[in-house]
C-alpha cells in the first residue's frame, strides 16, 4: 500500500513523472488543445483561438516543444498560429541596461510581455478582434519588424513559447499553459555563460514571485527536452 508523504492531506497524490517521447507528449498536448478548440466553436463567447503557452527557461527548449505541438495540431487539421516570445523582445538598450548577465533586467525587461498580450493574446481571446501580430521586434536589426497583422480563422490554436509566461501580464490570457521544469545545471549546459547566469537568476526570481509549477495546466520535466516526462499528481509550491 502506497504511503502518503508526512504532513500530506488524505487526498494528496504524490507527483509522478511519466517519461514520454517528444512526439507522444506533443500529441497529448495537441489532443487537449483540440478538445478546447472544438468546444469553443459552439461557444459564442469564446475567442478566435485557443491560446496555448509553453513556458520555458531555455528558449530552444520551449521552441522545440511548441514546434512539436504545432506539428501535431496541424496533423489533426487545426489552424495553427505560431508565435515566439523571442520575436517580442525589448530594444537592446533596455535589455542590456545593467549588462548581459543581470538577472533583474532578464526577468523584468527582456521580453515585452505586455506587447505579447496587446498584439497577440487579447485580440485572440473573448471579445477580441481575431487579428494577431506574428512578430513585433527584430532582435538582429534591433528595430520594430513592421509585420502585418493577420486574421485568425475561427477555431484556431495559438502556440506560444517563451519564458515567464505565468507572470501577471500573460498568465490569465492563456487557455492552456505548459510549464517546463529544468534545473540550473541544465540551463547552464545549454546556454552561453552570460545568458545562463542571467537566466538562472531570472528564473529563480520568477519561481519565487509566481510559483508557476502548481499553477500550470500541464507540468513537464525537461532536463533533456527531447526526452520529456509529464508530471501528474499534486504539485507543492515552488516544486522543482
Amino acid at each position: 500500500m502506497a504511503r502518503r508523504p508526512a504532513g500530506a492531506a488524505p487526498g494528496h497524490r504524490t507527483p509522478v513523472a511519466e517519461p514520454l517521447a517528444l512526439d507522444a507528449l506533443a500529441a497529448r498536448l495537441a489532443d487537449r488543445a483540440m478538445g478546447a478548440a472544438l468546444a469553443a466553436r459552439d461557444d459564442p463567447g469564446a475567442g478566435a483561438a485557443v491560446r496555448v503557452g509553453v513556458d520555458a527557461a531555455v528558449p530552444a527548449d520551449g521552441e522545440l516543444v511548441a514546434d512539436a505541438v504545432a506539428e501535431a495540431l496541424a496533423a489533426q487539421g487545426a489552424g495553427v498560429l505560431r508565435v515566439r516570445a523571442r520575436d517580442f523582445l525589448r530594444p537592446r538598450s533596455v535589455r542590456l541596461s545593467a549588462g548581459p548577465a543581470d538577472a533583474g533586467t532578464g526577468y523584468t525587461s527582456w521580453t515585452d510581455h505586455l506587447g505579447l498580450r496587446r498584439e497577440v493574446l487579447d485580440p485572440l481571446g473573448p471579445g477580441g478582434a481575431a487579428t494577431w501580430l506574428p512578430a513585433l521586434w527584430d532582435e538582429r536589426a534591433d528595430r520594430a519588424t513592421r509585420a502585418a497583422r493577420r486574421t485568425a480563422p475561427p477555431g484556431s490554436v495559438l502556440v506560444l513559447d517563451g519564458p515567464f509566461l505565468l507572470r501577471w501580464e500573460t498568465a490569465d490570457a492563456l487557455d492552456l499553459s505548459v510549464h517546463l521544469l529544468v534545473s540550473d545545471a541544465a540551463v547552464r549546459r545549454r546556454l552561453p555563460p552570460a545568458d545562463a547566469e542571467r537566466q538562472t537568476g531570472a528564473w529563480a526570481l520568477y519561481v519565487e514571485e509566481t510559483d508557476p509549477a502548481p499553477r500550470a495546466d500541464l507540468l513537464v520535466r525537461a532536463e533533456d527536452p527531447r526526452r520529456p516526462a509529464l508530471v501528474t499528481g499534486d504539485v507543492p509550491s515552488a516544486w522543482a
